[in-house]
């Protein structure tokens, strides 16, 4: 195997390779660097199979829609990740091969819901889960500190010791680490109950990530446009969220909700389908279409995407529009699928 770190900074992108084939997987690309990244690519000689992602990113722009469009890459993420235009979504324990170089998932949530952990060999790519002598905030974007204990704790901790780590980020000029040493060491984790870990991430008071307004939610949405309004943290926040099945519950209600959904027109056609009646209007022309939903301003109207998260946006941009009953389908249509509620496939309505 053909092995890179390419980025000499706190973010940390992985060229993976296999000699043989010269197939090529980059792990955790930053979109600054996309020059970089296709010129290390071609000085040593391989095609880009593959660009995985392994969380959605607070902290910098992901490079794998453009280098996708660049290079006909598969763009890989766990299936709770929220974006459009994901070619695979994996699940743990899926394997996926980069020529004869074998990627094992391991599914890490906590420091978002789509963390994941890629094993390979005689090395683990953490993300933002397990870091050097550290671990993941887990205080915003869907984190959980109780989960994240457990990823580490009960996927990580569990490969052999000599396993090498290789986390998305380092802030003290580290390359990499041992699971022996993390266990050893790693002042978050070592000694620590589960209650004590939750206590101690719950209070760490850290100060949100440089330009986060222009990074993660243009990184759930896979949208790099300037005219889409979106909303701050705070907004987010306050977007009243319903499980599925208090959703299933108000569409008996007279009147029944709107049903907006805002993903992209192949996902709503796509296998998770959509709820029947459903309004599509995609997240990137909601601004300019509202005009469409001023007659329901009455109404309640409910957003609906792929995990929840684009459609906690478009909630919160109609809240700001005005529209008072707006909520949001938590989890989206994949927990809508996952409790075997009903949906519709093939058709669109928009």
């Amino acid at each position: 195997m053909l092995f890179r770190e390419l980025n000499c900074g706190k973010c940390k992108t992985y060229l993976i390779a296999c000699e043989n084939t010269r197939k090529a997987a980059l792990i955790d690309p930053i979109k600054e660097k996309v020059d970089r990244y296709l010129a290390m690519l071609g000085y040593y000689g391989c095609t880009l199979d593959a660009v995985i992602d392994t969380h959605t990113h607070a902290d910098h722009r992901t490079a794998s829609f453009e280098l996708s469009g660049l290079t006909g890459a598969k763009v890989i993420m766990h299936r709770r990740a929220p974006a459009p235009h994901i070619d695979i979504h994996v699940e743990d324990g899926l394997r996926y091969a980069i020529g004869d170089v074998e990627l094992q998932v391991l599914y890490t949530p906590g420091h978002t819901p789509d963390s994941m952990s890629l094993y390979t060999g005689d090395r683990v790519f953490t993300g933002d889960t397990l870091l050097i002598r550290g671990t993941g905030r887990s205080d915003f974007a869907g984190g959980d500190p109780g989960e994240e204990f457990d990823s580490i704790t009960q996927k990580l901790f569990r490969l052999p010791d000599e396993t090498l780590v290789f986390p998305a980020h380092d802030y003290r000029g580290n390359t990499h680490s041992t699971i022996g040493e993390e266990k050893r060491l790693n002042p978050r984790v070592s000694g620590r109950t589960r209650e004590e870990y939750i206590e101690l991430m719950n209070h760490l008071g850290l100060p949100l990530p440089d330009k986060i307004q222009e990074v993660l939610q243009p990184n759930e949405s896979a949208l790099d446009d300037d005219r889409i309004p979106f909303p701050s943290l705070a907004q987010l926040n306050q977007v009243r969220q319903l499980t599925p099945k208090e959703v299933q519950a108000l569409l008996s209600a007279s009147p029944s909700p709107l049903l907006l959904d805002v993903r992209e027109p192949e996902e709503y056609a796509g296998e998770l389908g959509h709820i029947a009646g459903c309004l599509l209007i995609p997240l990137k022309e909601l601004p300019a279409r509202t005009a469409e939903l001023e007659k329901c301003k009455e109404r309640h109207i409910i957003a609906i995407c792929r995990a929840g998260v684009r459609s906690t946006t478009a909630a919160a941009i109609l809240t700001g529009l005005g529209f008072e009953q707006v909520s949001n389908l938590k989890g989206g249509m994949l927990d809508w699928n996952d409790q075997n509620l009903p949906v519709e496939r093939g058709k669109q309505r928009s």
